[in-house]
């Protein structure tokens, strides 16, 4: 039995929380492997939207097991009001639900470190989503985090008193410092901590390896997206973890030869959040008619998405890079009220044509375009591939081509039931 995987290729917000709840009845446990409360899946069915940011996507399919994976970072408070949500919901999910002991824990001062570098950046800030996420992992590689299998142990309090007074001493290193309560947050932080407490923690690698034993189907789920992968995005404007493929390995604590297929999901056109290279950002009317169809606002932060058509070449680099095996296309009924396309075939670099990603991705990358005719009609009805419009359909070949990869499912809607499907993951 191998591990399926679903992920962004994009710069986060393709849409991913939708196809993990809708894959989700097709498997027997659905597991995030990396980031933190900085991703916003966004799942909408039965005329509700709900906002998932640590638990993961497959938590409204009853009987599923969803694991917390070693990989991400964890906010007690937050993780506590993402619990107060789903038990409004009349959801149950404490018996589904366990997190890895190996989890690092946001504390506030992590977040009191993030604000303040981020203020300290002035213009040439990166464009954090002020969570805590860098300077968690930041102590996580210098070994200095602190982990959910610590929460019990008698000596949490020193612990936790340690890494504060880190962070204090770094503060002091700072000329300006942000509006924060400290003492506050941290009544916060101990109260979701003790809520944390009603989670099982598990070892989850021996957890996911005795589930691939014992025969059961496992999805991997990712958060943000592929360009903003610590290594390979666009760095330095980028997440602090591996977003990639290769980062279900170490985030859940796998070997590769587990992965099965890799389903990467990606938006009918572009989106990014915060600052950072975008080359096929649109700065005017389309632009904001993109983001206006496609209510394009970040599910964690609200912040207004930058826009702007679909990069193929940027694709073609993160499918290579995560061995990806079928393509979702999804918002594609955003396009429905454009007369034309867009898709970037191909950058002009130093008077050079190439569809290879740069080192730099910002300055001297000029988009090449293909048109295609627009459909102009809406999708509401269209249950299948072979009803759809004649130019989507169009569409969707050229990115086929373009991009050597089968459009396997389509989503014509932000519903769980606006879905056209021709996966190859089987039920």
């Amino acid at each position: 039995m191998k591990i399926d995987v679903i992920l962004g290729l994009q710069w986060g917000d393709e849409g991913k929380g939708k196809i993990v709840d809708y894959l989700a009845n097709r498997y027997d446990v659905v597991a995030r492997f990396q980031g933190g409360p900085n991703a916003g899946h966004t799942l909408v069915f039965d005329g509700a939207k709900y906002v998932l940011h640590t638990i993961p996507s497959g938590v409204f399919r009853a009987d599923l097991v969803n694991l917390i994976g070693n990989g991400v970072v964890i906010d007690p408070a937050t993780f506590k009001k993402e619990m107060g949500k789903l038990d409004e919901a009349g959801v149950e999910y404490k018996s589904r639900l366990f997190v890895s002991k190996k989890a690092h824990l946001i504390l506030p001062t992590h977040r009191l470190l993030d604000a303040t570098s981020e203020l300290a950046k002035g213009k040439d800030k990166i464009g954090s989503t002020l969570r805590g996420i860098g300077p968690t992992y930041m102590d996580r590689t210098g070994r200095n985090s602190i982990r959910v299998g610590d929460i019990t142990k008698p000596d949490f309090q020193a612990r936790y008193q340690a890494l504060k007074d880190k962070h204090m001493r770094i503060m002091k290193g700072y000329e300006e410092h942000p509006e924060f309560d400290l003492a506050a947050e941290e009544a916060k932080f101990f109260d979701g901590l003790e809520n944390l407490k009603s989670i099982t923690a598990v070892d989850s690698e021996y957890f996911v390896n005795r589930c691939i034993r014992n025969g059961k189907r496992i999805l991997a789920e990712g958060a943000q997206g592929s360009m903003l992968d610590v290594d390979f995005g666009t760095y330095p404007f980028v997440t602090s973890s591996n977003t990639i493929t290769a980062g279900v390995c170490t985030g859940l604590g796998v070997s590769p030869d587990k992965i099965g297929e890799v389903i990467g999901i990606t938006k009918a056109y572009c989106t990014r959040v915060g600052g950072g290279p975008f080359p096929t950002e649109l700065h005017d009317e389309v632009g904001e008619k993109l983001r206006k169809e496609g209510q394009e606002f970040g599910a964690t932060t609200g912040r207004p998405r930058r826009c702007g058509w679909i990069d193929l070449p940027q694709l073609k680099y993160t499918i290579m890079l995560n061995g990806v095996t079928q393509l979702v296309l999804t918002k594609i009924d955003v396009l429905n009220i454009f007369d034309e396309i867009k898709a970037a075939t191909t950058y002009i670099i130093d008077g050079e044509s190439t569809d290879q990603v740069p080192y730099e991705m910002d300055e001297g990358v000029e988009p090449v375009y293909s048109s295609y005719k627009g459909w102009a009609t809406g999708l509401e009805n269209v249950k299948t591939f072979e009803q759809l419009p004649a130019a989507a359909a169009s569409y969707i070949s050229a990115l086929e081509k373009e991009l050597g990869v089968a459009v396997t499912m389509v989503s014509t809607g932000p519903d769980r039931t606006e879905l056209i499907d021709r996966s190859t993951v089987s039920i």
